[in-house]
């Protein structure tokens, strides 16, 4: 089992940036796959950005060019969030799978980019 805590979303004006956090703990050894998710108010849970280790990197088309995904060592995975728009008020989720398709979630961290 694998356990999520994010941490870091909060308030920010348009074309700020933000650091997302998600320290990873328990059979991190076995995650082959981490993410970041998000849910805005009334709508579904969509794909972020995508971290297959030692692979590919895939990013939505929404964030493409302003948010990064990278993970420090196994423990850690991180979102850098840059030129934010009212749009990418969610709240954002860390995600994890092993190699045996047991997935994780996190609890979640609220990001809201106002004026």
């Amino acid at each position: 089992q694998v356990q999520l805590v994010e941490s870091g979303g909060d308030l920010v004006q348009p074309g700020g940036s933000l650091r997302l956090s998600c320290a990873a703990s328990g059979s991190t050894a076995s995650i082959n796959t981490m993410a970041w998710y998000r849910q805005a108010p009334g709508k579904q849970r969509e794909l972020v950005a995508h971290l297959k280790v030692g692979g590919a990197i895939t990013y939505a088309d929404a964030v493409k060019g302003r948010f990064d995904i990278s993970r420090d060592t196994r423990y850690y995975l991180f979102l850098q969030m840059t030129s934010l728009k009212p749009e990418d008020t969610a709240v954002y989720y860390c995600y994890a799978q092993t190699g045996t398709g047991l997935q994780s979630w996190g609890q979640g961290t609220q990001v809201t980019v106002s004026s």
